[in-house]
Order: structure tokens, then C-alpha cells, then sequence
């Protein structure tokens, strides 16, 4: 199995092609449906192999159904086998042997930049991996440049109680980094506080001093379905563009604050809703259209 060292190294490229490997959100707020508005609206062409067929809404997942592994594996082949791939975004892996059919692909293809986001619960509490696939999830982590796990995940990831605060959460951070030679992104959304952290945690020395904290804002808002999905989605995609970490941390962060900002004027679902991952996007398409000779030009609907 390569790791991280033994991979061929990135090269930048303006408009990266990023995979994502993940279930599925039939609203669209989190999984490959998130995942591919997140790698657009930071600059990237998506691409998406589904893991799983999750029955879910914006109050919670109802069903997954996981197809069968041989055509998982070959959903992968297809891509690889004729696409350049930039960047990996793994998502919901759901089972041991999805971990498996993933872990023997990445050995295969070796793709230069890996981030892993190790969906284990969702938002609305439904376990979405197989409590005996914690374990191969773990050995998964080695063979990532970039893990992102909220703080439940970050806790099972290292064998600990849930972080109580921040300083906690960065130690088991450090621990995870150290044990796995990952780069961490320790994610302080689950604490209270005006504030949310997050910070990149490193112990092999690719980030300065081994460790970037980035505070921003905590939006009011209770719609922050498939924040993770998108939030590591689009540091996959621009870590290809900048090859840089904490550049790409700043510039994902920037965006999903902006995303997060304007969520509540989607109005998409009744209960925990989708951010608006297209928001600048639609802003500048609306600044930009022409209007009728007799109109004046449209106003930005956000």
C-alpha cells in the first residue's frame, strides 16, 4: 500500500480534476451532491464514484443501501482509466469492505493528493459506518495527506472521550497526526462560543511550527447539513490549485463562511438545511446579466 511519501508529487493546475469517492444527499445539501457544487464553486471540474445510496432529507437519513463492492471498484477503474485525477475527496464509506475496494484502488492509481473526511455519524445522529469498519477507517488515515474529522470523529479516531474544548480537541489532534503522519484538521464546530476554530495539525513538519489556527465567525444559522462534505471537498480542489495547505485552508474557509452567511435564503427542506455552496457565484452572474433596454439591471438575489 503507498502512503503519502512514495506518491508522485502534485503539480499545480488552475482548474483541477477532483474525485470525490462518496454517498449520496438525494436533496442535495451533503455527499457527492455537495461535493461536486463545493469543487465547482472553488475553481475545480468534479467528478463523483457513489459508495453509497443514502435515503435521506434535510431531518435525517431514513435507508443506505451500499452497492455491491466489484462495482464500486469498477466506477473507480472507469474514472482513473481515462481521466488524470488531481485530487481525492473520500467521503461515507459506510462498511469494511468499501474501505477495502477504496484502500486497493488508491495503491493502484496513487493519486497525488488525498483528503479523507471520515463520516461516521450524520448531523441528525444516524450512524453512517459500520462500527466494525472503525477500525479499517483508522488504517486509512495513514494513506491520507489531509484528515478532517469533526470532533465525535476526531474522538473514535484516537480512542478518547469527546473533546470538552479546544485546547483538548488540538492534543488528540496532534495524537492522531503523530500516530498517522496525516495532516489533521482539528474543527472546532461542535463548541460553544461566538468563535469557531479550526486548525491544521501536523507532526511531520509540513505545516510551519507544526500547527495553522484559522478563527472565524459562528454563522446563526441552523442550516449546516453537509458542511464537512463541503468544507473538505473544496480543500481538495484547492490544494491542487495552491498546492499549500494553510493558503488552502484560508481560501475554503473564506468560502464556506460566505456559504454559511447566506444559507437561510435558500429555503430548501424544512428542517437542518443545505449552505448556499453557489452564493458568490450567482452574486456575480446576477451583477453581470444584461438587462432588457427597459429594465434596469437585476439586483443579486442574495
Amino acid at each position: 500500500m503507498s502512503s503519502p511519501t512514495d506518491r508522485p508529487a502534485p503539480v499545480a493546475r488552475a482548474v483541477p480534476r477532483v474525485l470525490s469517492i462518496a454517498g449520496t444527499d438525494p436533496t442535495g445539501g451533503a455527499g457527492i451532491q455537495a461535493d461536486l457544487k463545493s469543487i465547482a464553486a472553488n475553481g475545480g471540474y468534479g467528478m463523483a464514484v457513489v459508495t453509497a445510496l443514502v435515503a435521506q432529507n434535510t431531518h435525517g437519513v431514513r435507508s443506505v443501501h451500499t452497492p455491491p463492492p466489484e462495482f464500486l471498484r469498477e466506477q473507480l477503474d472507469a474514472v482513473s482509466d481515462d481521466v488524470v485525477i488531481d485530487a481525492v475527496k473520500i467521503g461515507m464509506l459506510g462498511e469494511a469492505v468499501t474501505v477495502a475496494v477504496v484502500r486497493g484502488w488508491l495503491d493502484t492509481v496513487r493519486p497525488p493528493i488525498v483528503v479523507l473526511d471520515p463520516v461516521m455519524v450524520s448531523t441528525s445522529g444516524h450512524r453512517l459506518l459500520a462500527a466494525d469498519a472503525e477500525d479499517a477507517v483508522r488504517r486509512l488515515v495513514p494513506f491520507a495527506d489531509l484528515v478532517t474529522p469533526n470532533l465525535p470523529e476526531l474522538a473514535v479516531l484516537v480512542g478518547a472521550p469527546l473533546a470538552p474544548d479546544w485546547a483538548t480537541a488540538l492534543e488528540q489532534a496532534r495524537r492522531l497526526s503523530a500516530d498517522t503522519g496525516a495532516i489533521v484538521l482539528a474543527k472546532g464546530g461542535h463548541l460553544e462560543g461566538a468563535l469557531s476554530p479550526d486548525a491544521l495539525v501536523d507532526a511531520s513538519g509540513r505545516v510551519a511550527a507544526g500547527l495553522f489556527e484559522s478563527t472565524g465567525e459562528r454563522v446563526a444559522t441552523v442550516n449546516t447539513h453537509g458542511t464537512g462534505c463541503s468544507l473538505s471537498s473544496a480543500l481538495a480542489t484547492r490544494q491542487a490549485q495552491t498546492l499549500d495547505w494553510v493558503r488552502s485552508l484560508t481560501l475554503s474557509k473564506h468560502w464556506l463562511l460566505d456559504s454559511l452567511r447566506h444559507a437561510d435564503a435558500l429555503e430548501v427542506g424544512t428542517g437542518r438545511g443545505p449552505i448556499s455552496h453557489l452564493h458568490a457565484l450567482w452574486s456575480v452572474a446576477a451583477q453581470n446579466s444584461p438587462a432588457p433596454p427597459d429594465q434596469k439591471a437585476p439586483r443579486p438575489l442574495w
